[in-house]
């Protein structure tokens, strides 16, 4: 079962979907079947809509699953509800962000390529103040939150489960100055150091790289369960795109794999890192 509320709010509108497609039925046929609007089936099935546990017992009688789906779907509505532990933070974390937290602590590999700020999972905490307190709107009390929100994420790539993990960053990301140099080297000494955790492979693009693919920052997250599809993610300064469909996770894939193939290598990535983070030393 999903781990998060939000992986298994999602797991439930694909096994919704499942069900109400292999039954032949459009939402609309659906919701008159139960005295519902379609809209209403639409929403439960793309994730829109909350999905009481009584919602899910009238689903499975009309599609006459077995009794052990029906309880495995009713438990996953129940859970849905939950908070996770980010969302203790309030206005720390944006709604927005809080879907791509829950897929987050859920996810068992990571595909991410940083263009110009390193990678969230690997910023100290004076780098990342820096970028609440500069970068954005956020209230003092907000900011820190959000810090320790961060914080308390990267604490995945160092467990025993850690996910399979590869970040791509530009060389771009080592020689913007966030804060100051010392702020700088600092992170990059940091920097080197969790790109040697077990579960971590990180490479670095030069700006003197071949050809590659040209796109923004981007994230693919996979899922242990194969019910489960890729994710692809984009933020923005106000909100995010999640990119779901097959066709999406494919061209996406193909850039990432244009962008590793274009970076330096694990071993040449790091000697680099050390010697930026000497040029901040001086």
């Amino acid at each position: 079962m999903a781990g998060s509320p939000t992986a298994r709010r999602r797991r439930l509108s694909f096994e919704l979907k499942r069900l109400r497609e292999s039954s032949g039925m459009t939402c609309a046929q659906v919701g008159a079947a139960v005295d519902w609007s379609g809209s209403k089936v639409n929403r439960m099935e793309t994730g829109h809509g909350r999905v009481q546990p009584s919602d899910v017992e009238a689903l499975c009688r009309l599609y006459e699953t077995t009794d052990e789906l029906r309880e495995f779907l009713k438990s996953l509505a129940r859970q849905a509800k939950t908070k996770g532990w980010w969302q203790v933070h309030g206005t720390g974390v944006p709604e927005w962000f809080n879907i791509y937290i829950g897929l987050e602590q859920e996810a068992s590999s990571f595909r991410q390529y940083q263009c110009e700020i390193l990678p969230g999972l690997m910023q100290t905490p004076a780098y990342i103040r820096e970028l609440h307190f500069a970068g954005s709107h956020m209230k003092p009390d907000d900011a820190e939150r959000a810090v320790r929100v961060r914080l308390e994420r990267q604490q995945m790539l160092a467990g025993e489960d850690a996910p399979d993990t590869w970040f791509v960053a530009s060389e771009a990301t080592l020689r913007n100055v966030i804060g100051d140099r010392t702020v700088m080297r600092e992170q990059l000494e940091h920097l080197a150091v969790v790109a040697q955790f077990p579960a971590v492979t990180l490479q670095v693009l030069p700006f003197d790289a071949s050809t590659y693919p040209l796109t923004g920052s981007f994230t693919i997250l996979g899922f242990p369960d194969q019910e489960d599809p890729d994710v692809v993610y984009r933020d923005g300064i106000t909100d995010a795109t999640y990119l779901e469909g097959e066709h999406h996770v494919r061209e996406y894939t193909r850039a990432f794999d244009g962008l590793r193939a274009a970076a330096l290598s694990p071993q040449r990535s790091l000697q680099m890192i050390q010697s930026i983070t000497k040029e901040y030393a001086r």
